[in-house]
């Protein structure tokens, strides 16, 4: 377990970081954007990506030298293990609405300690809103405590569902899913899982599925939600390890289950 006084100014650390670090992006927001493509067509990442994520291992290096870091460009080290302390980093969560919108995209942070995620911190760098939260102490919306998820039933839910997942795919029964929309309040999309998570916190939605997201996606906002009493897991209800590609439903814990156990049935 995470010392509290090494807790206390990691959190705050962080958060001084990823304030400083969204300053950088808005000073070169109308700067011509470097370009180019990682796994598709689709999977971008900019000269930006790169070098915000730089200035993060090189702040780490200088004061926690015995940090590990995971980041979503490999600027980092390989990390095998989550014995010690891991930064797990997305620079820029959701590039592609970072290119196309220049909104909607977020800086992510989740700190491990020896297998636990003890810190999460994401900044929706436009709106200069910060989600903050250490594990046990609440989470927070600026100042703001957030309250505790207030239950929900699953045709007053609001589900963040990427609309891919509702084609054939080779994942999950896209049928299943298809249910799921009919039965649920509605759908929302917003193409950065950072903040999908936050704004799962928060209350605004009430579950967020995704069947292949890294651990830089989710490890800034799992403490975040967890402190507000939600659920983050993989698709068959067991602990996400923070250092693989995998499935995620999070939700509100009162349509949790209901939501593996009749609506995710993977291929």
């Amino acid at each position: 377990m995470m010392e509290q006084s090494m807790k206390h100014t990691l959190h705050k650390q962080a958060q001084q970081w990823v304030l400083e670090a969204g300053q950088l992006i808005k000073e070169k927001m109308d700067e011509p954007l470097e370009i180019m493509t990682k796994s598709s067509p689709k999977d971008l990442v900019t000269k930006m990506d790169k070098a915000v994520e730089s200035f993060f291992l090189d702040k780490i290096r200088e004061n926690y030298p015995s940090h590990k870091v995971l980041g979503e460009e490999g600027i980092g080290e390989a990390v095998s293990e989550t014995k010690g302390t891991v930064w797990i980093i997305d620079p820029i969560d959701g590039t592609m609405n970072f290119v196309h919108q220049k909104s909607n995209f977020a800086i992510s942070i989740g700190i491990i300690h020896d297998g636990i995620a003890e810190i999460g911190v994401i900044y929706n760098v436009m709106e200069d809103t910060l989600y903050h939260a250490k594990r046990g102490e609440g989470a927070f919306k600026g100042d703001f405590q957030l309250p505790k998820l207030a239950e929900k039933t699953l045709d007053q839910s609001i589900i963040e569902l990427n609309h891919f997942w509702l084609c054939p795919n080779r994942r999950v029964n896209e049928e299943k899913l298809q249910q799921l929309v009919y039965r649920a309040m509605g759908t929302r999309a917003y193409g950065s899982a950072a903040l999908e998570l936050a704004f799962l916190a928060e209350g605004i939605t009430d579950a967020y599925l995704t069947f292949s997201l890294q651990p830089w996606d989710y490890a800034g906002g799992f403490v975040i939600l967890q402190e507000v009493g939600g659920k983050l897991t993989d698709a068959t209800g067991e602990p996400v390890d923070f250092l693989n590609k995998t499935t995620v439903v999070a939700a509100n814990s009162s349509i949790h289950e209901e939501l593996i156990k009749d609506y995710i049935e993977l291929k």
